[in-house]
């Protein structure tokens, strides 16, 4: 799959398009001159009540300035309580802000208390944010003068003659701003954790002490957003993961390598089930390849050159070189190259669930969302120039009945074009990226335009999935491509019996299964549709007499397709009930004297609703009807 790498969080964002280049001169001139945005004007409110998209662009620079000036709070509470701790660097990130420190010993969670406590101090002081220029030869000095190495670094690795600094009573730090006018401006913060960070992100070097907080216009925002995270940390796929016994991952198996317990195998097979169906409906042929070619043919395709880094080394087999896959697109390409094809064969569409295997360093590894061995719903489509059109509607179309059928509703799309360095003809981009933006706007999704993030061998849809708790996940991925054709010389015969270039078109769906699963986990709190849950149906016994009723009732569920299990345990049965609900099991079926007489089962439903006796064709035929709707 092109290049579609899985992101390691999702980013809540604004779908509205984005302001015009003249809008955005405008406010960036306006920005430039004031350099403070606390002082900025009122910006109208339209009369429909939504944001315009300068508006949205004003409140961007505005909360970036704040958690930007939040960062250095923290560092000059930092190096008022910890002289000796050596500054890094602390930007504004998505949410918030950091600050990476080196320091002699591990900050705890007493040490950030007591910065955040410093922190409010400052705030208090309201000292005002200096803006000031120095020349290269002064910056350097005074940041040897502090001790400041990483500092000193910085300056090294410009070329500039004259750099800014921000000062804030006695503290100063190197800075290109813009900053709020006094610290007394940032009165919504938080501090929420601490994390190991590379300087620089490089391996290699000094491993630093990143501190992580959180700010924003107003304490009612920040609750908001805290009230959001700890919801957050109750949904945690690695949290429901283990409670829920669905899958874990083993520091001595290796990390980033997922092991699928029993639980968590039942509904990846019902994902991969339901699936597969739609696939062969929508026209599909499914393939399966290898999970290691030579390495001559990651040279050819340009994932060597391109991707080495996400790559494991060689492996040397009687002389010749294999490697682990990356992707799967070159084995799709060899596929169709199997024989010649026809105009009449077109379009051709191979779709696969392939195993793929990329390095990531340690410190990004994270539970499902950020792994080391995972599997791509993945799709070639070799199609002709005539046929992109209609062939991106059908995937568009497909992509929001798959995402939609497992409870997504909210989506962003970003549209990437051209950029600098491209393959194919200009012509021939224009038309594909037209096709792009036609089938978002048959299909009413609101988009930005990513100017120049196109990959250099085709424009491009990237779609993003909002779960129940507003976050956004980078989810699927729409990529047409001009290069691999020509790389591995793809061709069918024209109706004018000459050969053709097809256009091919990369796609997938959820993206990676292992991500997507840990996305549902976290979307549905683990509490999956009936059609999803590893355990549709427990059987619970409320005497030992009703054992071998049960056994023939767990027995007639699982003939007919329901995943069921049996609790007949000597338990009482408001305890079995109650794990069974902690478990997040849809019904529970219980069996007592009555119910073993009349040949039925009491149901009650993990949300403690009490349907009562139901005879078993009928709950057979009621639980079956539900999951066939996938409700």
């Amino acid at each position: 799959m092109g290049e579609h790498f899985p992101d390691t969080e999702g980013v809540g964002s604004s779908i509205l398009p984005a302001p015009t280049m003249k809008e955005l001169s405008a406010v960036r001139v306006d920005i430039k001159k004031r350099r403070h945005v606390h002082d900025r004007p009122p910006t109208p409110v339209l009369g429909s009540g939504r944001l315009s998209r300068v508006e949205i662009f004003l409140s961007t620079e505005e909360i970036e300035v704040l958690r930007h000036s939040s960062a250095h709070i923290l560092a000059q509470a930092v190096k008022e309580l910890y002289p000796k701790a050596l500054l890094a660097i602390g930007p504004a990130i998505p949410e918030g802000f950091y600050y990476d420190f080196d320091f002699d010993r591990p900050f705890t969670p007493e040490d950030l208390h007591a910065i955040e406590k410093r922190m409010a101090e400052i705030v208090k002081r309201n000292l005002p944010i200096v803006r000031k220029e120095l020349l290269r030869i002064d910056a350097i000095r005074l940041f040897k003068e502090k001790g400041e190495d990483y500092k000193l670094e910085l300056i090294a690795g410009f070329p500039d003659e004259t750099f800014s600094v921000y000062e804030q009573g006695d503290f100063v730090d190197l800075c290109r701003g813009p900053h709020l006018r006094y610290t007394g401006k940032a009165k919504a913060f938080k501090l929420l954790s601490i994390a190991g960070a590379y300087w620089r992100g490089d391996e290699k070097n000094k491993m630093l002490q990143r501190v992580y907080g959180t700010a924003f216009l107003n304490k009612d925002e920040l609750k908001a957003h805290l009230d959001k995270l700890d919801e957050a940390k109750k949904r945690d796929h690695r949290k429901l993961g283990k409670e829920l016994d669905l899958f874990s991952i083993n520091d001595e198996a290796g990390g980033g390598l997922v092991l699928w317990h029993p639980k968590g195998a039942r509904i990846r097979k019902a994902i991969e089930d339901f699936w597969r169906d739609e696939h062969y409906k929508a026209g599909y042929e499914l393939v399966f390849t290898p999970h290691v070619a030579r390495l001559d043919l990651w040279k050819q395709s340009g994932h060597w050159d391109f991707y080495r880094e996400n790559m494991y080394s060689p492996m040397d087999v009687e002389g010749v070189e294999y490697e682990l896959k990356p992707m799967n697109c070159p084995f799709h390409i060899m596929i169709y190259n199997s024989s010649m094809k026809s105009y009449r064969d077109l379009p051709i569409r191979l779709a696969e669930l392939g195993t793929v295997y990329r390095f990531e360093r340690s410190g990004v590894l994270h539970g499902l969302m950020r792994v080391r061995g995972f599997t791509q719903d993945d799709a070639h489509i070799y199609c002709t120039r005539e046929q992109l059109g209609s062939e991106i509607d059908r995937v568009i179309e497909f992509v929001l009945y798959i995402l939609r059928t497992f409870g997504f509703s909210e989506f962003e799309a970003y549209l990437s074009t051209m950029p600098e360095k491209f393959v194919g003809e200009p012509a021939v981009w224009d038309e594909a990226t037209e096709a792009l933006k036609e089938g978002l706007e048959r299909h009413n999704l609101s988009y930005k335009v990513d100017e120049g993030g196109g990959a250099f061998y085709g424009p491009k849809i990237d779609l993003k999935i909002k779960d129940s708790i507003g976050r956004s996940w980078q989810c699927s991925t729409i990529q047409v491509d001009f290069n691999l054709p020509e790389k591995f010389d793809v061709n069918y015969i024209g109706e004018d019996s000459k050969r053709h270039r097809p256009i091919m078109i990369h796609r997938a769906l959820m993206g990676s299964l292992e991500r997507f699963f840990g996305v549902l986990i976290e979307h549905y709190a683990g509490a999956f549709p009936t059609w999803l849950s590893p355990v549709q149906a427990l059987v619970m016994t409320i005497t030992d007499k009703q054992i071998a009723y049960a056994d023939g009732v767990l027995d007639k569920l699982r003939k007919a397709g329901i995943r069921a299990e049996l609790d007949k345990r000597n338990e009482k049965i408001g305890y079995k009930i109650r794990e069974a609900q902690m478990q997040k099991v849809p019904y529970m079926l219980v069996v007592g004297e009555k119910e073993m007489e009349n040949e039925g089962v009491a149901v009650r439903k993990r949300s403690a609703e009490d349907i009562g006796f139901m005879d078993m064709d009928g709950f057979v035929a009621m639980i079956k009807e539900e999951s066939m709707r996938k409700g």
